[in-house]
């Protein structure tokens, strides 16, 4: 996640004369990039029977803030102009609200083989205070970077399932938006990568108390190459560990989920020239050529608690909501992740070439 609220401040502060045109930052701050609800459904993450396909609806809601205090030690970044400047200001606040809708498509191929596609809309919006400015909001929309994903059964059995798979993440989300003006928004507000990427995957399933009672752990991994305005997004790690238990014999409709979620991700890069905030006058240059420099308020750990309850209305569909709570938040001084929540129904249909 590039630090944009530090691209707006900028902007700003040129609008008054302290800047000078070597840089023109975008207006708009820090994004949720990435960083989203990651919690298990597990009929995404499933093998369906031949010639069945699972669809499902989901929202996701994600909020970000900048912790108290630390509004201020994010840098200025532009891929546009390949530029990173070092700053240190004060920002009384900084918030970021990410909004996904996505369709997602599971398809049985054989009992054992499936192809999944999944299609994100996304939809951004930041704000800032700056002091006694008036903030200038910013918020785009837009289709996002599509997954397609094979996956193998590779171990089924009446009480458990492994399931290895790999996806790819195809630049379909435009990565061309602009902030004000001809200034191409920060990377991290963008609504897709820039470029491919590639996801292998492992789910696991396993009925403790068959019928009532169901553990399931997953583990992803997310490489996106650089993109053509030398940004690369770091890679993350995604694991995640729950029960799935229904409460009562009479209540077959009823599922309580409760999981624990981790991310890990690595710092972005860009090559960029490196320059230092120089207030009341032009940034100073420091290195001319920088390949490749990670952005150092980038990066996070995060562990959150998922509760959730799932109902199945009348074998018709189900529809499920999931909280994700942060229990450990280590985001270098960037927005955190606050509370989230998913929204979702699940449908299946059987089409040709399955059973009868």
């Amino acid at each position: 996640m590039v630090r944009t609220i530090w691209s707006y401040v900028l902007a700003v502060l040129s609008g008054v004369g302290l800047m000078v045109s070597i840089f023109t930052p975008q207006p708009a701050e820090a994004s949720c990039g990435s960083v989203s609800c990651f919690v298990v459904i597990g009929s995404q993450q499933q093998v369906p029977m031949k010639g069945l396909l699972t669809v499902n609806a989901i929202y996701n809601w994600t909020p970000m803030e900048a912790p108290s205090g630390d509004g201020g030690r994010i840098p200025f970044a532009n891929q546009g102009a390949r530029t990173l400047t070092l700053a240190n200001l004060n920002v009384n606040r900084i918030e970021t609200t990410t909004r996904t809708a996505t369709l997602d498509l599971n398809y049985g191929l054989t009992d054992r083989l499936g192809i999944q596609v999944s299609i994100p809309y996304k939809h951004v919006e930041s704000n800032a205070q700056i002091g006694g400015l008036v903030p200038v909001p910013y918020g785009e929309g837009g289709l996002g970077d599509i997954r397609a994903s094979l996956k193998y059964n590779v171990l089924p059995t009446l009480r458990s399932m492994l399931v290895l798979g790999v996806g790819a993440d195809f630049p379909t989300g435009s990565y061309g938006r602009f902030a004000q003006g001809t200034t191409l928004a920060e990377s991290t507000l963008q609504i897709g990568r820039g470029n491919f990427g590639i996801v292998p995957m492992m789910y696991q399933t396993y009925e403790l108390i068959p019928h009532r009672v169901n553990q399931f752990a997953s583990v992803s991994y997310r490489h996106t190459f650089k993109n053509s305005d030398g940004y690369k997004f770091g890679d993350d790690v995604n694991a995640s560990l729950g029960l799935n238990v229904i409460p009562l014999e009479q209540t077959p409709w009823l599922v309580l989920t409760q999981q624990f979620n981790f991310r890990y991700m690595q710092n972005d890069a860009m090559d960029a020239s490196l320059f230092q905030f120089n207030p009341g006058g032009p940034p100073i240059l420091l290195d001319p050529a920088i390949k490749f420099r990670a952005i150092p308020t980038t990066g996070s750990t995060y562990v959150a608690y998922s509760p959730g309850v799932m109902f199945n209305v009348m074998n018709f569909a189900s529809f499920y909501f999931i909280a994700q709570i942060p229990i450990y938040r280590d985001f270098n001084g960037n927005l955190e992740q606050q509370i989230s929540y998913i929204f979702g129904m699940t449908k299946s249909f059987q089409l040709f070439g399955g059973a009868s």
